[in-house]
Formats: structure tokens, sequence, C-alpha cells
């Protein structure tokens, strides 16, 4: 096999792993995303109290508003569901200016394991989470 097949041969293969891991994220991003809408309307449902969440500045700089309502999911409050079903990411670089006025965090894609990759412990199936907040949302 010459030199050049075998290059293409590795790149078709890495283009086809790459694939397969992108399809794989976004089936789990699908369905923690319809975990996360079920929840909320059952949350409200059950009058589950939704709370104004806020994004804190890394470091524990300080605090911005973000005009959204709903749930912190985790303890240290650095990730939340918005009361339509959506996930924020609670940490952010703040400025003064944003501490004063505020910001607007992007919905992001969630994941069925929050904290997946950190420490010891610092991980959960996104699904106990929601039970924690709310047991037996999905019966509701």
């Amino acid at each position: 096999m010459r030199d050049d097949e075998w290059a293409r041969q590795r790149a078709e293969a890495v283009r086809v792993q790459a694939d397969r891991l992108a399809a794989r994220q976004d089936a789990e991003h699908a369905r923690a995303e319809t975990m996360l809408h079920e929840f909320a309307a059952a949350a409200q449902a059950a009058g589950l109290e939704p709370e104004d969440l806020v994004v804190q500045g890394y470091g524990g700089r300080g605090t911005a508003r973000t005009g959204l309502r709903g749930w912190y999911l985790r303890v240290d409050r650095s990730a939340g569901v918005s009361t339509t079903g959506d996930f924020y990411v609670l940490t952010a670089p703040l400025r003064l200016l944003d501490r004063m006025r505020g910001v607007r965090p992007e919905a992001r894609r969630p994941p069925l394991t929050l904290g997946a990759g950190g420490k010891d412990g610092e991980s959960m199936p996104l699904a106990d989470v929601l039970d924690r907040l709310l047991p037996g949302w999905r019966a509701r």
C-alpha cells in the first residue's frame, strides 16, 4: 500500500469517527432537551416555584441579573433550567457594567450528565438532578 493511499484511508476513518461522535452527542443533547422541557412543564403544573436566575462571575466575582426565571440544577448555582425548559450555564466573566445592568446568557444544548469530566463527585446524571428538584416529576 502506498503512503498516499494509507493517508487517505486514515483520513476517511477519522472523518467517519468524528461523524459518529457528532451524531451520538446530538442524540444525547436531544434527549436532555426533551427531558428539560418535560420537567419544566411538570414543575409548573406541580406548583414548584421558579426563582430569578443569576449569573455568577468567575472566581466568585459578583453576580448579574439575567431576567430569567427557573430552577438551579446544581448546588453551586452554576447551571439552571428556565421555565420554558432551556438550559443555561450561569457562570461568566463579569464586568462592572454587567453587574449593574445584568446579562442575558445564551441557552445551550444540555448534557445528559452535569459536570461530566469534572472532579469525583461533581458529575451527576441530569435525570437524578431533576428528580432531586421534583421527586416523581416524570409520573406527573
